[in-house]
């Protein structure tokens, strides 16, 4: 027996279920299923932002917003114009759920709950008349001549209009391969590095406001830096594997990372300062006087790798141990051997080639009536809630272009 659908939306995560709302509200009259594979919904938007779920980002200006992705930055442009942060947080006002901006501009709802983000989804389909079918894995799509169908390991469906939100799954990137659309290799995006190095042992936690960069490459990135027992981690660190999620791939994941603890100071000026701090405090051990903002461990470490013991004092440092000093604050070389996935804003880099995609309406130019939003596209973004308001403006899309046909 075949169901039949107005639409169908495949993939019940964060893009499926806005996607579903908003054709919903534009248009009551509509029959619309989500198909989700696994036993629960969401359950990314669950795990999201440390269980607290990163809506959004309080970047309100479409041309800054889109430097955050560095897959999608062009195509995103005229999307972000339709729908952006601004248009995010109106609409979970409007259901109900109000957000609220951390410092670091992450958004947040105010129950710091990612459940409120779920009870707001399914509260909404439910009142909508949204069935939402879990158990449903996808084992066949075909195009008809005004319709599609679609097989799953449990019954048949049938509709007018499909829309993919599958996220990175290789099973539906082959899918849409065998209807002729080109996918871009997927590779891991937001990972951490893995380093074993004696100057950062037995400083696990210990984190530091850094600028990084990859030996003989143009990577680079500025941020928080977290020392953890397989390496290091923290936004500097994700924000680096994001750009680099290609280059680093070719690398096999090895390659020297260049670590500047002092930002954005330079070797020259740190190591006048150090001079300076040489002649003022001449009388004092040099490991009792750490003159920057970082942690007192982190100082100890380093001074051990320059060869400065601990009864040494500011006055008899030799102009090859502050040399090794500033070498070190400013330029730490470490080698990464591998990376450690970041699992709770795990991303891939690569799907749907973004040529193929119309950007105005996210339907498809090779098919009519087939619709993407999320992940599913090689579109990502750095963490901070970038990817989640990717779903919402290509859901927000999707849901205008169809009830607007």
């Amino acid at each position: 027996m075949i169901s039949n659908y107005d639409i169908l939306i495949v993939g019940g995560g964060a893009a499926g279920f806005f996607t579903a709302i908003n054709i919903a509200e534009n248009n009551p009259t509509l029959k619309i299923a989500i198909l989700e594979r696994g036993k629960e919904v969401l359950t990314k938007v669950k795990i999201s932002g440390g269980g607290r779920c990163n809506v959004t980002h309080a970047c309100f200006v479409p041309n800054e917003l889109v430097k955050f992705y560095p897959r999608g930055e062009k195509e995103l442009k005229g999307p972000f114009h339709q729908f952006c942060s601004g248009d995010t947080i109106e609409w979970f006002e409007k259901h109900g759920v109000e957000l609220k901006i951390e410092e670091d501009g992450r958004m947040f709802p105010i129950s710091d709950s990612s459940q409120t983000i779920i009870d707001c989804f399914l509260t909404a389909a439910k009142k909508l008349g949204i069935e939402v079918l879990i158990g449903q894995s996808v084992q066949s799509i075909f195009k008809g001549d005004a319709y599609w169908k679609v097989e799953t390991n449990q019954q048949s469906f049938k509709c007018d209009k499909l829309v993919m939100t599958t996220g990175s799954n290789p099973k539906m990137w082959e899918m849409m391969t065998s209807l002729g659309h080109s996918i871009i290799e997927p590779v891991p995006s937001l990972f951490t590095f893995n380093i074993k190095d004696a100057r950062i042992k037995d400083l696990m936690g210990v984190s530091a406001l850094a600028s990084v960069k990859i030996k003989d490459s143009k990577l680079k990135a500025s941020g928080p830096l977290l020392i953890t027992h397989w390496g290091m981690s923290g936004p500097g660190i994700l924000r680096l594997s994001a750009w680099g999620a290609r280059e680093l791939a070719d690398k096999k994941y090895q390659f020297v990372l260049q670590v500047n603890w002092l930002n954005e100071t330079d070797f020259e000026s740190a190591l006048d300062n150090l001079k300076e701090l040489k002649e003022e405090n001449a009388k004092k051990l040099v490991v009792k006087f750490c003159p920057f903002e970082f942690p007192k461990r982190l100082w100890e470490s380093l001074l051990i790798a320059s060869g400065i013991s601990a009864e040494t004092k500011w006055a008899d440092l030799s102009k090859k141990q502050l040399s090794d000093l500033t070498n070190q604050l400013t330029n730490g070389q470490f080698q990464v051997n591998g990376k450690s996935t970041f699992k709770e804003e795990f991303v891939t880099a690569g799907g749907i080639d973004l040529k193929e995609i119309n950007f105005k309406t996210m339907e498809s130019k090779l098919h009519e009536n087939l619709y993407f939003a999320g992940e599913i596209l090689n579109i990502d973004a750095i963490t901070g809630g970038f990817n989640f308001q990717n779903a919402w403006t290509g859901g927000f899309l999707v849901a205008k272009a169809i009830t607007e046909a």
